[in-house]
């Protein structure tokens, strides 16, 4: 798989991109807006220095994960003739299913088609396609260049030959794959976000505030970041879909989103993508300051 795109230049599309290129593989990555493509870049070679700094690679290295991209605008153009294409657009379900049935007329017929979805069915995405069994999930983490999990998820009609593919490229990318059927919210999101709605609801309920159950949940359990700093980094936006994705697939109460985190991402705060989530989030600040409806 020498040959790859991926569709989507934002936080994962440029992580993704970033760690195929730097393993070798030529990357086109595809946005609709040259912009945020350039911007992209940017990311890419800033977060390289930090690895250069921290002493994993060089400069040449570097020089050479860069050559290694290429950026597009139309998918026509930029998925032709890639081995594998893996999209990581909005997650929005009927942007996925565009993408992947323009991607099905483009694309050869051995390409393999993945989605970096967090919860939206790799099945339902398959069957927009004539290539089913060539569809599968790749859910990397984010931070992409660092993090080691791929949850590679299997769709109702994703064959052998192509799962074994893609769990062996995700070795070679220095990642660990593991292979999970598709349900809602797959593993990850399925444990974690429950984890984090419950967290809100301690809040909502005033059991304890924002730095109490981040506190606990970081000295307690040994969680690097607590589930609401952590909500923030995901974004609350990205947490309620998840909680939808699971609420509708399961018909389980246990999973119905938060009224507060309803609330919060109806007003807009998301996070640190808007500033201000369970914390607020000023540029250039490393101090992590409680929000002011949450100071007690």
């Amino acid at each position: 798989m020498k040959n790859t795109t991926v569709i989507g230049s934002g936080t994962m599309g440029n992580g993704i991109a970033h760690t195929f290129a730097q393993f070798g593989c030529s990357v086109s990555l595809v946005d609709v807006s040259q912009a945020a493509l350039n911007k992209a870049l940017e990311t890419i070679a800033k977060n390289i220095d930090r690895q250069i700094a921290k002493g994993m690679l060089t400069e040449a290295d570097k020089t050479n994960t860069l050559k290694n991209i290429k950026t597009y605008t139309t998918l026509s153009d930029g998925a032709r003739t890639s081995d594998l294409v893996v999209e990581a657009a909005t997650e929005n379900v009927e942007t996925k299913l565009n993408i992947f049935r323009e991607l099905d007329k483009i694309c050869p017929a051995n390409t393999i088609l993945a989605s970096n979805t967090s919860s939206i069915s790799i099945t339902q995405i398959a069957a927009a396609t004539k290539r089913p069994d060539k569809v599968i999930g790749m859910h990397f983490m984010n931070p992409v260049p660092v993090m080691k999990l791929v949850e590679v998820i299997r769709s109702y009609s994703t064959s052998d030959e192509v799962c074994s593919l893609i769990v062996d490229f995700s070795k070679k990318l220095n990642k660990v794959p593991v292979e999970v059927n598709d349900y809602p919210g797959f593993i990850a999101n399925r444990i974690l976000m429950p984890m984090i709605n419950e967290a809100i609801y301690a809040l909502y309920e005033g059991v304890a505030g924002v730095t109490e159950i981040d506190t606990v949940m970081k000295l307690g359990m040994a969680h690097p970041m607590g589930p609401l700093q952590l909500s923030d980094f995901i974004g609350l936006d990205v947490c309620y879909s998840i909680l939808k994705v699971l609420h509708n697939g399961f018909g389980n109460p246990k999973y119905a989103p938060c009224p507060l985190l309803i609330n919060m991402v109806t007003a807009g705060h998301i996070g640190v993508k808007s500033g201000s989530g369970f914390y607020t989030y000023a540029t250039g600040s490393k101090e992590l300051v409680v929000a002011d409806r949450f100071r007690r």
